[in-house]
């Protein structure tokens, strides 16, 4: 309590990020039409072609920096309690994990993997939500579940099919995109398809009945031990 990971002292820029700082304004104002990924672009090439000398000047910035660094970071780890330095580890581990969550998210956008598909009630959503009454999104959005909650099979009915349709265009795309995904060497983004053991209704019954005369038995033996 009182602790956030926002006290945590910044880790130093690197010296390849200096120099973009440091540049980043006079490249501007001599490419004004540029936009900014052509820019990073024309200083990441002049990054590359800098001399080591003038490279070096950067570098040792990042050392002093890093020394600082391991000095602030010492003293802020000394005031944490254990139960503080538990809480921040987790607060830690949870924004890591969201961080990769965002860049898996990302790059299966740019290798283009088909949208999900929707349930009807997304459907109606979409459809009915820039009309809706409410004064923000979580108001319209409980005011349109009210209203489908309403509906009788037949108003649902036609959402319903284009659910169904929807399942259909994501199986055919997903069987498309993961045989494209297995061609560039990306198993790993496949769905499991790991089959599902189902007990056999034949093994199910042997195994209860086996069961039953297990606990029978015993039921039996505690008699006789009582008597």
């Amino acid at each position: 309590r009182g602790i956030s990971s926002d006290q945590r002292p910044k880790r130093p820029l690197s010296a390849y990020f200096r120099f973009l700082i440091d540049n980043r304004q006079a490249f501007k104002e001599k490419n004004p039409e540029a936009s900014n990924m052509e820019l990073t672009k024309k200083l990441a090439g002049a990054w590359k072609e800098l001399p080591a000398s003038q490279k070096q000047v950067y570098e040792e910035a990042r050392k002093t920096d890093w020394k600082r660094y391991g000095e602030q970071l010492a003293a802020y780890k000394a005031q944490l309690t254990p139960a503080q330095a538990a809480a921040l580890k987790e607060e830690r581990r949870k924004q890591l994990a969201k961080r990769r969550s965002i860049r898996a998210k990302r790059e299966l956008n740019l290798l283009g993997k088909p949208k999900r598909a929707r349930s009807g009630f997304n459907i109606f959503l979409s459809e009915n939500f820039q009309d809706s009454e409410g004064v923000s999104p979580m108001a319209k959005m409980k005011k349109l579940f009210d209203t489908w909650q309403k509906l009788s099979p037949s108003q649902k009915q036609p959402y319903l099919q284009l659910a169904e349709d929807d399942k259909v265009r994501y199986k055919n795309e997903m069987k498309s995109w993961e045989a494209k995904m297995i061609e560039l060497g990306r198993e790993d983004l496949l769905r499991s398809k790991k089959p599902r053991l189902k007990k056999k209704p034949a093994e199910t019954a042997k195994k209860a009945e086996t069961a039953k005369a297990s606990s029978g038995g015993n039921k039996a033996k505690l008699k006789k031990s009582e008597e």
